[in-house]
């Protein structure tokens, strides 16, 4: 069962999607760059799909510090935050394409959104180019760190006879399915609460409101060391660099892999050339060992791969969450 508030996130999403397919016409502007006109050759603005201060907007911030003196151009970060992040994906899609406006933001999470929607814009999937990958980050179940919870085994038995009187929190469309994943796993009724930050969840989590979490690992990993919370398992088919001790949910038997990554994306008709200089900006800025220390102490494993391979894994990612949103059993709306 998803919860009310999960169902109000799909409304938003779905006028998001209507007012895309109408706007998509209007929204077009030329390809063409001046031949006179160097890139950059004004501020450029990275888009962020998070408030300012949440986890992933330390990312984008972190990334726009290391590329300025690359682009040799003021970068201002946006926070574009709702329904999401189909707020700052139909803001990207609707900017001009010329490389001033790169959306820095997971290319796994703007698959999510379009596997919830029956009928999801076209343009999601042809209107965006990857130019350049930056880490992978996977989910993970986590437990306030009172309870007596030591493994997803126990809790799991813990949660069989609270039927739907036992409750857990997400705050993000990759929570949800995941959080409907483990529930037809394992045969729990347990009850989808919805957030709209992981933040919020935290003192519902302390007062035994909520049994467990689905948490992005920034957050989890912070709240861990803050002695906050423990991680129970990660989602991903393989361990991660950041989290090496915590098993993953395949291992657990619960075949489930949701690995989100984290990428520069720009609109598709950006110019072939602009779009790999951007390219060669972030790759250059992962490859520096401080962003690589910054990125594992905020629970991403940096990952670099080539543009092309890049754009056909995003394009692999909506066919990957279809087929997980149909095993959860959620209907797209």
């Amino acid at each position: 069962m998803i919860a009310m508030a999960s169902r109000i996130g799909l409304e938003l999403l779905r006028k998001w999607a209507l007012s895309l397919c109408c706007a998509t016409a209007s929204a077009a502007f030329p390809a063409a760059v001046s031949a006179q006109e160097a890139y950059p050759s004004r501020t450029i603005t990275f888009v962020c799909a998070f408030s300012a201060g949440a986890s992933m907007d330390t990312i984008v911030r972190f990334l726009a510090d290391r590329i300025r003196p690359m682009a040799k151009q003021t970068i201002v970060v946006e926070n574009r935050p709702g329904a999401q992040g189909a707020i700052a994906t139909e803001y990207t899609l609707r900017a001009k394409p010329d490389g001033h406006t790169i959306f820095v933001n997971a290319a796994t999470q703007i698959a999510a959104n379009d596997s919830l929607l029956k009928s999801p814009p076209a343009n999601t999937r042809t209107g965006l180019k990857i130019v350049a990958t930056i880490s992978r980050q996977a989910f993970v179940i986590a437990v306030d760190a009172t309870t007596p919870y030591r493994s997803l085994g126990e809790l799991t038995e813990a949660l069989k006879p609270k039927g739907a009187k036992a409750s857990y929190a997400a705050y993000t469309i990759a929570g949800t399915i995941v959080g409907a994943l483990y529930r037809e796993a394992t045969g729990l009724q347990t009850v989808e609460v919805s957030y709209r930050s992981g933040a919020q969840t935290l003192n519902d989590m302390r007062s035994g409101v909520l049994d467990f979490g689905i948490y992005d690992p920034a957050l989890a990993m912070t709240q861990e060391r803050a002695g906050r919370l423990r991680i129970l398992a990660i989602v991903s088919s393989e361990r991660m660099q950041t989290t090496p001790d915590v098993p993953t949910l395949s291992e657990l038997g619960i075949p489930v892999d949701l690995t989100g990554w984290f990428a520069a994306i720009v609109p598709a008709a950006t110019p072939a050339p602009i779009a790999e200089e951007i390219g060669r900006w972030f790759n250059a800025a992962v490859a520096q060992e401080e962003t690589r220390s910054f990125l594992l102490g905020a629970g991403s494993d940096p990952w670099s791969l080539p543009a092309d391979e890049a754009q056909k894994a995003y394009l692999a990612a909506f066919d990957k969450y279809r087929q997980a949103v149909q095993a959860a059993r959620i209907v797209p709306q």
